[in-house]
């Protein structure tokens, strides 16, 4: 079942290329670098800047969380998540594949994926092997920056995937959801 999840949940590295070489991107194909590093040993961002994948855009989880929590990376609400992504050009229609250049190229991209299942996104995927197996392989890349026209993005919080510390320590107690048990 795991198995079935995750490779519901990768694109390859071919198939990005292919439809960037065929003119997808616009609306309909978001790519998005959620390269991030925390503790800050590396400046996401900046990399972004120097290179990335042509037409990707940059995700930032450090502006896209709950900005009135004390705690790092929390969640947004539906709204905030809504106008960041609405920001980048993405709608609920849009094909969205993420990644980042971390060692595996899942860190922080996994995260987002996550984020946007949350919110009830159906077509988004990890990039696999990331940014370092896209070099890897000998695919362009860029520094050009570019913007997107605002879209209207309409997001609806599946509960269901989301556990508080109370549902957590409640389910120690009677393990009533196995490790691995969430599925989306």
């Amino acid at each position: 079942m795991s198995q079935q999840l995750f490779s519901r949940a990768l694109v390859s590295i071919n198939w990005l290329a292919g439809a960037l070489k065929s003119g997808q991107p616009g609306p309909a194909l978001r790519v998005l670098d959620a390269s991030f590093y925390y503790p800050p040993i590396r400046n996401g961002r900046k990399e972004y800047v120097e290179k990335h994948i042509p037409g990707a855009l940059y995700f930032d989880i450090d502006e896209c969380k709950d900005q009135t929590s004390p705690y790092e990376m929390m969640l947004p609400n539906e709204s905030a998540f809504a106008k960041y992504v609405g920001n980048l050009g993405i709608n609920n229609a849009s094909h969205v594949v993420v990644y980042d250049a971390d060692q595996v190229g899942t860190y922080y991209a996994a995260r987002i994926w996550w984020m946007f299942k949350v919110f009830g996104h159906q077509k988004v995927f990890v990039l696999n092997g990331g940014f370092r197996n896209w070099e890897k392989q000998g695919h362009p890349v860029t520094s050009k920056v570019i913007q997107h026209q605002p879209e209207t993005y309409k997001a609806v919080l599946n509960s269901s995937l989301v556990k508080t510390f109370e549902d957590v320590q409640r389910n120690l107690d009677s393990k009533r959801v196995p490790a691995g048990g969430l599925t989306f």
